[in-house]
């Protein structure tokens, strides 16, 4: 998930999608059977959904090679081990917030920077069981607890409870 909103094209080697114990090689072709095991279905399943998810927001890659769609909202948080980036369509009417989390520790009631107040949704939460992660956040997919208080450079927030060693997208339209 966090590769995926990188600005760049993502990378998945030979099979990677399944998950596999060992390096992919050439003399015995993929390990298909993987997919008999849900953990390796759910990786899977979780690159199958941020293509998808990835076609339906454009700021996820629409700006690859233009900086100013691109700007770190954390990235100096040693303490919660906490990341977060946003990134911009061409019009600036779009934005795809991305959050993780590399501890195996929750991180619940954390605010985050967002370029605008209003109606904000989960586009991707790592963690969603359907992954095999561990639902920690619940099905809860709109966000709209945003607030006029900036914070990490932007003109508004929202709380979020982070999963542990999880990816969150929030996606953000304006209304035009």
């Amino acid at each position: 998930g966090w590769m995926w909103a990188l600005p760049g094209s993502p990378l998945v080697f030979m099979g990677g999608e399944l998950a596999p114990w060992t390096e992919w090689n050439e003399s015995t072709g993929l390990p298909w059977h993987l997919l008999d095991h849900a953990p390796h279905r759910g990786v899977r399943d979780l690159v199958a959904t941020l293509n998808y998810r990835a076609a339906d927001w454009p700021a996820v890659w629409e700006g690859d090679r233009d900086g100013a769609s691109f700007r770190w909202l954390e990235a100096d948080n040693a303490a919660e081990s906490i990341f977060a980036f946003g990134r911009w369509n061409a019009t600036g009417h779009e934005a795809v917030v991305c959050i993780a989390n590399f501890t195996p520790v929750p991180r619940p009631g954390h605010r985050i920077g967002i370029p605008w107040a209003g109606d904000w949704q989960v586009v991707v939460d790592t963690d969603a069981p359907v992954f095999g992660g561990a639902g920690f956040r619940g099905d809860a997919l709109v966000l709209a607890a945003t607030t006029d208080v900036p914070w990490q450079d932007q003109p508004a927030s929202l709380v979020i409870d982070v999963p542990p060693l999880a990816t969150i997208w929030l996606g953000g339209r304006l209304s035009a």
